[in-house]
């Protein structure tokens, strides 16, 4: 891994896979007139696919990944990329809606072009380094208003590139995923095999729990029954990028047709989990110890108060760019919105949790009081809007 300056640091950058393994990559940037990209100066970047950024023959800076593919041929992730990158076409000039630009694709191997932002930080580097402030959130919160108020009844459409036909990438219209139901029962053995023993005895909080259970299964009822919009569906921190001083916005796979409140609740639910980790991260205090190991409940229950305390209102920032977003583009919230928004925030403590314990043999401190989180927004959300910032914002235009 590559390292950056103390005065600018950028995304964390890895040692990116051999080309000569994956030749499709420079066939297709070579087909769209881009050049190749050769071994001097390039760079991967963390993430679930193999990825290469850097400049190419041709002068351009871009950033290439792949995506799986289904054993039937295609890849329904790219499709839905796809899906989103056609239905942007919509968006009017200066949405606060930007993402990087898609330069093509191709469907058969799974691969997607993008242009490459320079320097660039994630907002999970701006939030370590307490650089994702209120405006920063409301611009977050402006980003996902647009999106959630783009038409959907035009899900078919030609995107140049994509290598569809005339009728267009269609929006995917298939239940997210997450959380996956049939697993609060009990995991597959071929996913036990994959998982390590931290995540595990994450899965046994979740299955030990009647209450929760119930509690998701209510909430997946409400998802049904809700107005549905364009989604992100996977909005993470580190699927903000900052650069030139813009937000950006990327990685659309699991775009789909979806309750809004699954972005507004994964928002929110990134503050609490950060805000519960950083009670021992590094800089909390010299005192403060490792994941929590030495302090006692009621420390870690002071602690992370105060921690929940400084955070929410970057939540609460978050929600009224949301609202003042969808004032401007004529829409409201649907009812209801704030509730099932708190209670995918208390989904998504679990979700990051059981990613977090990939690594971990047990369960520290902090990652139960992460859980029990989650648990006290899944089983009360209308009780808790306010508590986490998602009531009406005093100074709203709304």
């Amino acid at each position: 891994m590559t390292t950056t300056t103390a005065e600018q640091p950028t995304l964390q950058r890895f040692q990116p896979t051999d080309l000569d393994a994956a030749p499709e990559v420079n066939a297709l940037l070579e087909r769209l007139g881009l050049g190749r990209l050769g071994r001097e100066g390039l760079a991967s970047f963390g993430g679930r696919n193999d990825n290469w950024a850097g400049r190419t023959t041709g002068g351009r800076q871009v950033f290439v990944k792949t995506v799986a593919r289904s054993a039937e041929g295609g890849s329904p992730q790219l499709d839905r990329a796809l899906a989103f990158e056609h239905l942007a076409r919509l968006l009017p000039a200066g949405s606060p809606l930007r993402t990087p630009a898609h330069l093509g694709s191709d469907r058969t191997a799974a691969v997607g072009v993008y242009e490459l932002l320079p320097g660039a930080r994630s907002g999970s580097e701006l939030a370590l380094d307490d650089e994702f402030d209120d405006d920063l959130c409301r611009e977050a919160g402006r980003a996902i208003g647009a999106l959630h108020a783009l038409p959907a009844g035009d899900t078919t459409g030609n995107a140049e590139g994509s290598g569809f036909g005339e009728d267009g990438p269609a929006i995917d219209t298939e239940e997210a995923p997450l959380p996956p139901m049939p697993w609060l029962e009990a995991l597959p053995w071929s996913t036990v095999q994959e998982r390590s023993m931290g995540q595990i005895a994450a899965w046994r909080l979740v299955q030990d729990d009647a209450q929760v259970i119930a509690a998701l299964h209510a909430l997946r009822a409400a998802e049904r029954a809700a107005p549905h919009t364009p989604v992100h569906c996977d909005l993470r921190f580190d699927q903000f990028l900052r650069h030139d001083g813009k937000l950006y916005l990327c990685d659309w796979e699991e775009f789909r047709l979806a309750d809004p409140a699954r972005d507004v609740g994964a928002f929110a639910g990134e503050w609490l989990f950060h805000a519960t980790y950083a009670v021992f991260a590094p800089g909390a205090g010299e005192d403060a110890p490792a994941a929590g190991f030495g302090l006692d409940h009621a420390e870690i229950i002071e602690r992370g108060a105060a921690s929940l305390r400084r955070h929410t209102p970057r939540i609460a920032a978050f929600w009224q760019g949301y609202l003042d977003q969808l004032a401007l583009e004529g829409r409201t919230p649907g009812p209801g919105l704030a509730e099932r928004a708190a209670g995918f925030a208390g989904w998504h403590m679990f979700d990051r949790l059981l990613a977090t314990a990939e690594l971990h043999a047990t369960l520290n401190p902090v990652a139960r009081a992460a859980a029990g989180i989650g648990r006290t927004l899944l089983l009360n959300p209308s009780g808790s809007v306010t508590t986490i910032g998602l009531t009406q914002p005093s100074g709203s235009s709304r």
